[in-house]
C-alpha cells in the first residue's frame, strides 16, 4: 500500500489549526520580545535619567559652598557681591530659581533673589539652628514641585547665616529624553520623607517599576519610574503584521514542499507496486503456460503413442500385399514420431528451470501482496487483515515464486467473498519450531464437495471464469520450495495452509 503522509498534514482542518497555532506562537514570541525590549528600554532610560539628575544635584553642593564663601568674605551689609554671584548662578542654572541669605539674627535683613516671607525666614533659621552641619532638604512651602537646600554659613557652630537654594524639581529632570513623554510612561520624584515633588502619569496596577535614590549625599531624592504595558505595546501594528505574514509564507512553503514530497513518494511507491504486479503477472502467465503445456503434452502423448503403435502394426500387415500402402504407413509413422518429438521438446521447454532460491523474510512478500491487493479489497468492501509476528520469519525459496503463491491464495479468497456483505479475509503467519505456517482464511461459501479431492489438479475450478491453474501452480511452487499447501478447513468458509521450513538467521562473522 502506498505510504501516506501523516493525517495531520492531509486534513484541511488540521492544516488550518496548525497554521493558527503557528500564528499564536509567533504572536507570543513577538509579545515576549516586545516585553523584554520595553523592560530594557525602561531600565536604560531610567539609569540615564538617574545619572543626569544625580550629577545636577551634586552641582548644588558646589554652589552652596561657593555662595557661602562669598557671603562670609564680604563685610558689605547690603551683600551686593553675594547677590551678583547669586544672579549669575540663577542665570546659568535655571532650575535654581531662588537664592536667599538669611541672617540667624532676626533683627538683620535677608538678602536674596526674591522677597522672603517672614514665615519662611523663620523656618530657615529654625532648620539651620537645628542642623548638625549637614545640608537639609525641605519642601518649598510656597511653591509646588520645588524643594529647598539649607546650609549654615559658615558651617560651624558659630554660624551667622542660613544659606538657601530653591530648586525647581521639574527642571531637575526636565531635560530628560522624549521617552518620558510617551503615553503610559510614569515618572515620580520624591523627597526622602516620601513627599512627591514631581509626578507624571502616576503608576497604576500592572506597571513596571524602577526605584532608586539619587547618587547625591546631600539630596537623596527618590526617583521612581514605571510603564503601563498594553496590547498595543506588545503587538505593534507593523511588526506584528510583518511577523504573521512571514510565518504564514514559511508555513505555506513548507506545506507545499511536504505535499510535493508526499506526491513524489506516492508516485515512486505506485511505480514499484506496478512493476511488482507486472512481474508477478508475467511469472504467473509463464508458469500457467508451463502447466498447460505439461498437461497437454501428457494428455496427447498417450494417443500419439497408440497411433504410432497401430500404424506400425498396420504397416507390417500390409507391406506384403501393397507396397504403395506401406509407404503411406511409413509416412504416418514418421509424422507421429515427429509430433511426439515436438511434444517432448515442448514439455522440456515448459518444465520449470532450477529456482533462484534465497533466504528472505516472508513478511516482506506478504507486505507486497497486501499493497497489491488492498485496492481490490477496498473495492469489494472486504476486510483484509494480516496477522504477522514482530520478528523476522526466514525461509529459503524463490521470493518471486512465493509472492506469486501468496498472491494467488489471497486473490482467490477475495474473489470468494466478492459477492457477499461483510467479507473477511485473514492472513496469519506464525513460526512453530522449525516450521513456518501460513493460513489464508475467508468467510466465503467454501469449496464445493465434488471438487475437493482434485482441487490441485490443473483445470479444476468452481468459478465460471476460472482457469483452474492457480492452485495447481501454487502447489508446484510450494513443493519446489520444500513445503506443502493444502485445504485445511472446508467450511464454513475456506482456509488454505502453506507449510515451509524455517531458516535461522546467518551468524555474523567476527572480524
Amino acid at each position: 500500500m502506498p505510504r501516506q503522509g501523516p493525517l495531520i498534514l492531509r486534513s484541511l482542518t488540521c492544516q488550518v489549526l496548525i497554521w493558527g497555532l503557528l500564528l499564536l506562537l509567533a504572536g507570543g514570541a513577538l509579545a515576549a520580545w516586545q516585553y523584554q525590549s520595553l523592560i530594557s528600554t525602561l531600565e536604560n532610560e531610567s539609569n540615564a535619567l538617574h545619572r543626569s539628575a544625580s550629577q545636577r544635584a551634586d552641582q548644588h553642593d558646589a554652589h552652596l559652598t561657593a555662595l557661602s564663601a562669598v557671603a562670609n568674605a564680604s563685610a558689605d551689609p547690603s551683600h551686593k557681591l553675594f547677590l551678583d554671584v547669586a544672579t549669575t548662578v540663577a542665570q546659568f542654572y535655571p532650575r535654581i530659581d531662588d537664592i536667599q541669605l538669611v541672617p540667624l539674627d532676626a533683627r538683620e535683613a535677608s538678602a536674596g533673589l526674591h522677597p522672603l516671607s517672614p514665615d519662611l525666614a523663620q523656618r530657615i533659621r529654625a532648620a539651620v539652628n537645628a542642623s548638625n552641619g549637614q545640608i537639609a532638604v525641605l519642601p518649598y512651602p510656597e511653591r509646588p514641585e520645588h524643594y529647598i537646600l539649607l546650609k549654615r554659613s559658615p558651617n560651624t557652630p558659630a554660624a551667622r547665616y542660613g544659606l538657601m537654594l530653591g530648586i525647581d524639581a521639574h527642571q531637575l529632570i526636565g531635560e530628560a529624553s522624549p521617552f518620558w513623554s510617551k503615553p503610559g510612561v510614569n515618572l515620580r520624584l520624591s523627597l526622602p520623607d516620601g513627599q512627591v515633588l514631581v509626578s507624571r502619569a502616576p503608576a497604576s496596577a500592572g506597571t513596571l517599576h524602577f526605584s532608586k535614590a539619587l547618587a547625591s549625599a546631600s539630596q537623596p531624592l527618590m526617583l521612581a519610574t514605571g510603564m503601563t504595558i498594553g496590547p498595543g505595546d506588545l503587538f505593534p501594528l507593523m511588526p506584528t503584521t510583518l511577523a504573521l505574514l512571514l510565518v504564514s509564507a514559511v508555513y505555506i512553503a513548507v506545506l507545499a514542499a511536504w505535499r510535493q514530497r508526499l506526491s513524489t513518494r506516492a508516485a515512486v511507491e505506485q511505480a514499484r507496486l506496478s512493476a511488482l504486479e507486472s512481474r508477478l503477472a508475467h511469472a504467473s502467465r509463464v508458469n500457467a503456460l508451463g502447466e498447460m503445456a505439461s498437461g497437454l503434452a501428457h494428455e496427447l502423448t498417450q494417443p500419439l503413442t497408440a497411433i504410432l503403435a497401430q500404424t506400425q502394426a498396420s504397416r507390417r500387415m500390409f507391406t506384403q500385399g501393397n507396397p504403395a500402402l506401406g509407404s503411406v504407413f511409413e509416412d504416418t509413422v514418421a509424422q507421429a514420431k515427429r509430433a511426439s518429438a515436438i511434444l517432448e521438446r515442448f514439455r522440456n521447454w515448459s518444465r520449470p528451470q532450477p529456482a533462484n532460491t534465497a533466504v528472505f523474510d516472508l513478511r516482506e512478500a506478504l507486505g507486497n501482496v497486501q499493497a497489491l491487493l488492498a485496492p481490490q479489497a477496498a473495492a469489494s468492501q472486504a476486510r483484509l487483515t494480516f496477522d504477522l509476528p514482530a520478528q523476522a520469519v526466514l525461509i529459503q525459496a524463490d521470493p518471486i515464486e512465493m509472492e506469486q503463491v501468496l498472491f494467488n491464495l489471497v486473490r482467490n479468497a477475495l474473489e470468494a467473498v466478492a459477492q457477499q456483505d461483510a467479507g473477511q479475509i485473514t492472513v496469519t503467519l506464525r513460526q512453530t519450531g522449525t516450521d513456518v505456517v501460513l493460513d489464508v482464511s475467508d468467510n466465503g461459501p467454501g469449496v464445493a464437495p465434488e471438487i475437493q479431492h482434485r482441487l490441485f489438479t490443473p483445470f479444476t475450478t468452481n468459478r465460471p471464469d476460472g482457469t483452474g491453474l492457480g492452485l495447481a501452480l501454487s502447489q508446484r511452487l510450494v513443493e519446489r520450495a520444500g513445503g506443502d499447501v493444502f485445504l485445511a478447513d472446508k467450511g464454513p468458509g475456506t482456509t488454505f495452509r502453506v507449510t515451509l521450513k524455517a531458516q535461522t538467521p546467518p551468524k555474523e562473522e567476527n572480524v
